[in-house]
């Protein structure tokens, strides 16, 4: 989405995962199995892990949950996931590259193609669309700070929109948003945990703390028909369990 949507595309999401807790357990615990098994289990040595954990509380999955991901990602007896990025073009010709972790790469391949086929679009090669994005690490701060339920009266603090900027241009990152809603900070890929470790040390409130794809320019879809198969096929990509993530150039209109 453009970045002017970015927030409300982040609450949108939030609003889905309370209404699909489960789906989303299940999609966390896969990335986490994948962290493990590429960097350790101790999230002391092991970047990815440390955010896959501060995602999981960000989304509201419980601490006994988290420890219940963490065994099982660390057993014996647990399906081998594998990281998968697809590419291809939705109706219009709109840039889509899907993030997948699944065990089984050829169920995950005939669904994705499925909905591309189905919905105006198709599924093409690794590269077709990816020179098209840049990686980046984007961190979403709420405008205040949530009252503390233990102190009796306490009220939402505002964040101080300088000390934010100086703390996270101090701890790495590359640029730094006020929009009305939130404040969006840009990273490098690699420096994301840094900055997002050095907010949460300071007292920010971190909404969302996320490696995305940016694309360089964005397709305005004007046919009603062409509006409403990207919408479906957004949902079912997002529906999908093996789909981590979906990043596309489609300008949405507010």
């Amino acid at each position: 989405m453009s970045g002017h949507s970015k927030w409300k595309n982040i609450m949108h999401k939030k609003e889905k995962t309370d209404a699909q807790r489960a789906k989303i357990f299940t999609k966390i615990g896969k990335e986490i199995s994948i962290a493990i098994r590429e960097g350790g289990a101790d999230p002391v040595s092991n970047g990815k892990l440390r955010d896959l954990i501060a995602k999981a509380r960000a989304n509201n999955v419980p601490n006994e949950n988290i420890e219940r991901m963490l065994k099982k990602a660390t057993g014996e007896d647990g399906a081998t996931y594998e990281e998968i990025y697809y590419e291809g073009y939705g109706p219009g010709g709109v840039a889509v590259i899907v993030e997948t972790t699944t065990d089984n790469r050829n169920r995950t391949t005939s669904e994705l193609r499925h909905y591309f086929d189905k919905y105006g679009g198709n599924l093409g090669t690794s590269g077709c669309v990816s020179y098209m994005f840049t990686d980046r690490g984007t961190i979403i701060v709420a405008r205040e700070i949530e009252p503390d339920p233990k102190v009796r009266g306490s009220k939402p603090k505002p964040v101080d929109e300088d000390a934010l900027m100086e703390k996270a241009l101090e701890a790495g990152a590359v640029d730094f948003i006020a929009d009305e809603d939130c404040f969006e900070i840009a990273t490098e890929p690699n420096d994301l945990t840094a900055v997002r470790e050095a907010l949460e040390a300071a007292g920010f409130p971190i909404v969302s703390a996320e490696k995305e794809k940016i694309p360089a320019n964005y397709v305005t879809l004007t046919s009603e028909e062409d509006i409403k198969n990207m919408n479906t096929l957004l949902e079912m990509l997002e529906d999908n369990d093996d789909v981590q993530n979906v990043f596309h150039n489609w300008d949405i209109e507010e």
